[in-house]
């Protein structure tokens, strides 16, 4: 039984990684989630687990109390909004398509977040708790996707949003700013609960996706939201040099950041236009990211810009 527990929640974690990786390096998906497989346990129960006596808890079939299996959940969502994204950016869509993509996975996101249990919703007291139980970079992690994917479906719409305004399209915009705050708060919390912090290569890619949304409210928000955004865009920096410090691969984060600023500092009315640069920018985090202004010219890369071979 310990065993089988075990490698079911390799395999969805292997799934996850699987969705984050194929798009980041521009590979096909390996892993197919099998919907035979049980998703991952309630991480108390199995941490319970003696190796003499088997669990010293029930073990339920309702998985939903598992940070791990709500990451599940959620990563199918995301796969989802890249396809979307990277689909709208190659062809031609149509507008109802899109609208109702959109409407769709919107409601998907929202459908999970309403069926969390109480104590998995993001609060500082279920922050504190899941950190006393040494789970807090767990529920820290959960909260990231959530609020990378919401950003990453709304994006697009902060452009649309400046370039003409409708009730629709401003409602999305707010909302992808909102989850872009959201994440870089999460973040602040982490470093300041202890048993919080989450020091993986990931939170430099999602962190720095919400740092262009801070940079549209540095150029198009009011002054007091540009104050805001400004003390998070700096404070984002320092936490990126610190992430860059453990991990050398976030070199490209940092250097496909500078290549945003350039777009921005070019054209501020084109450079959060959902184009393919932007789409390669939001999802292709191992690549690096030529200038907006030369999708003509292919800069070559390798392997071992991601760490991968010598």
């Amino acid at each position: 039984m310990p065993n089988t527990l075990t490698s079911d929640a390799v395999w969805w974690t292997l799934c996850m990684i699987d969705v984050w990786s194929s798009t980041g390096v521009r590979l096909p998906r390996l892993m197919i989630p099998q919907p035979n497989i049980p998703l991952p346990m309630n991480e108390a129960t199995f941490l319970a687990m003696t190796r003499t006596e088997g669990f010293t808890r029930s073990i339920s079939t309702d998985r939903t109390s598992s940070l791990l299996a709500q990451m599940v959940l959620l990563n199918k969502i995301l796969s989802e909004i890249n396809d979307f994204n990277t689909e709208a950016a190659k062809t031609t869509l149509t507008e109802e398509y899109k609208r109702t993509t959109i409407t769709t996975l919107s409601a998907n996101l929202s459908t999970w977040l309403k069926n969390l249990p109480a104590y998995m919703h993001d609060t500082p007291s279920n922050l504190e708790y899941y950190a006393s139980q040494g789970q807090g970079h767990l529920f820290v992690t959960l909260y990231l996707g959530y609020y990378h994917y919401g950003q990453m479906l709304f994006y697009r719409f902060l452009h649309e949003d400046v370039r003409g305004y409708t009730p629709r399209t401003h409602f999305y915009a707010e909302q992808c700013k909102e989850h872009a705050v959201r994440l870089c708060e999460m973040i602040y919390r982490s470093e300041e609960v202890p048993g919080c912090a989450v020091l993986y290569n990931m939170v430099g890619h999602v962190l720095v996706i919400a740092s262009t949304v801070q940079i549209h409210t540095l150029l198009f928000g009011d002054e007091g939201s540009v104050v805001k955004a400004r003390a998070r865009l700096e404070r984002n920096f320092i936490i990126l040099t610190k992430l860059r410090a453990l991990w050398t691969t976030l070199d490209v984060c940092m250097e496909r950041l500078q290549a945003f600023h350039r777009a921005c500092r070019r054209s501020v009315d084109t450079s959060f236009c959902m184009d393919g640069w932007m789409v390669r920018f939001l999802v292709e985090f191992a690549n690096p990211v030529r200038d907006k202004d030369s999708e003509g010219v292919e800069v070559p890369w390798a392997l071992k810009d991601i760490g991968i071979g010598n």
